[in-house]
């Protein structure tokens, strides 16, 4: 499921900012040459024969030939217009439970180890998204054309197949390459029109079934789903505007899919003692009873016996006291990192805000650890050795991910403060009612919360109280420098 995608057009102010902040950002820009060639030239071959030679060949686990899996009802469900579709899933009844077959596409197929493709993504390291585009992690004729799960089109895949009981339980997990063919491309506003009006069927049907089981089983283990708005640009006018999103149930049910697969694969890993895992180590017990202490001054019940994530749902963001807890308590999931491990596994294995050990695995288009990980996953399942080439380049993920994760979240945050200044830039000396979402102990002011236009930006004052409502009036609004800036009026 890629990011909500945001295009914006006819504002040269804008896209001069865009551009500032790739090359402030140092972002890739178009492929190099022998890239294109390179993908095109896997992209014509056959599915499983674009590893060629011998020894590109050591980059796919020697298991047995792809299943042919075309029979399967598979659908996507994704942002409208997207093209590089990673995920493709078929939900059925299975006795009293559920069977999830969940395809991801197969880019290990097309990327011959130690290649120039290869090469090019270790240094993009994951696909980046600007409002007016975005930043490929591969080149568009394999991301939205070869090894993209479009409809109506053979497509090679690791095919995950996980069997749950009457509760939404795993009971059984296995993987293995396969052929398969997407029948649909959905977004979610239809998805969740099919499931209110009472029309879905086949996996539509299912979805929000197994998803709110999977949602009930992840707030019993302590796992957290923050409910916390998006920031949107959206047209209006001859300008734009910033709005917040709050995502549809659809997205959850979908999200629980991909996670639910995440926990799989790293068991499977940490089964095996090799892998790639998503971990994020419990917030201190210090950090706990501060934010424990916000949510007793903003009057958030937050029971003794209850987890921090039962506190967190159900939560409705648009409500003055619990957007300041949302906003303040986002310290207690900081810290997730990739660790790697080639033989004992590590201590602190978990993720927290999952509440158990986790593995990227659903987006190889988009993000480079997950064909790594799903290597992994295939070679194990299949009761062969982990290739070579994929144990050499396991102890680099770690650093490479991280660097290219920090970069993509410097982007999104610049883009954002970039488009809230153009945005306001004519409003200076306005005032908007605001709230007070995060103050500072060592000077006055902190940050606070407009919700017409969203904007969430530094204010200047004293006594300004966590949580509480405001009349902020706008003194800086510089799109040169993507400042923005109030003052309590």
């Amino acid at each position: 499921m890629p990011p909500k995608a945001i295009h914006v057009s006819g504002a040269p102010k804008l896209a001069e900012g865009f551009d500032r902040i790739r090359a402030e950002m140092e972002l890739p820009d178009a492929f190099p040459g022998p890239v294109v060639e390179e993908a095109r030239r896997v992209a014509g071959a056959a599915p499983y024969t674009a590893h060629t030679d011998p020894g590109a060949r050591r980059g796919l686990a020697e298991a047995p030939e792809p299943a042919d899996r075309t029979d399967l009802p598979l659908l996507t469900i994704d942002p409208p217009g997207s093209m590089d579709l990673d995920q493709a899933l078929c939900l059925e009844q299975r006795g009293e439970g559920y069977r999830v077959w969940y395809a991801i596409a197969d880019v290990a197929a097309f990327v011959p180890p130690g290649g120039v493709i290869d090469a090019e993504a270790r240094r993009r390291v994951e696909t980046v998204y600007l409002p007016d585009g975005r930043v490929p992690l591969h080149p568009a004729v394999l991301s939205e054309g070869a090894a993209s799960l479009l409809p109506g089109v053979t497509r090679p895949a690791a095919l995950w197949c996980l069997d749950l009981d009457s509760g939404g339980a795993v009971v059984g997990a296995d993987v293995s390459r396969a052929l398969v063919r997407s029948r649909e491309r959905l977004d979610y506003d239809y998805a969740q029109a099919a499931v209110d009006t009472g029309t879905a069927d086949g996996t539509l049907r299912l979805l929000p079934v197994v998803g709110s089981l999977r949602l009930e089983l992840e707030r019993a283990r302590g796992g957290v789903t923050l409910p916390t708005p998006e920031q949107e640009v959206v047209p209006h006018g001859d300008g734009y505007r910033l709005e917040f999103r709050c995502p549809l149930p659809a997205e959850a049910w979908n999200a629980q899919i991909s996670l639910m697969t995440g926990m799989a694969a790293a068991s499977m890993m940490l089964d095996a003692e090799i892998g790639v895992l998503r971990t994020l180590p419990a917030a201190p017990p210090d950090t706990v009873a501060r934010v424990r202490r916000i949510a007793e001054a903003l009057g958030v019940p937050w029971p003794a016996s209850a987890s921090f994530g039962e506190v967190v749902h159900g939560l409705d963001p648009s409500v003055p006291r619990n957007a300041a807890f949302l906003h303040e308590s986002t310290v207690l999931l900081r810290g997730a990192a990739y660790t790697a491990f080639n033989g004992e596994p590590p201590k602190d294995a978990a993720h927290a805000a999952v509440a158990a050990p986790y593995a990227h695995v659903t987006a190889p288009l988009r993000r480079l650890a997950d064909r790594y990980a799903t290597e992994v996953c295939l070679a194990v399942a299949a009761g062969v050795p982990v290739p070579e080439p994929v144990q050499e380049a396991l102890a680099e993920l770690p650093a490479l991910m991280a660097g290219g994760g920090r970069r993509a979240a410097a982007a999104d945050r610049a883009c954002v403060d970039l488009v809230e200044a153009f945005v306001l830039r004519d409003r200076v000396g306005q005032t908007f009612g605001a709230v007070v979402v995060d103050v500072e102990e060592d000077r006055p002011g902190g940050l606070v919360q407009v919700a017409d236009p969203a904007v969430v930006a530094r204010c200047d004052g004293d006594g300004l109280r966590l949580g509480a409502r405001v009349e902020a009036r706008l003194t800086r609004a510089d799109v040169a420098t993507r400042e923005v800036r109030f003052t309590v009026a």
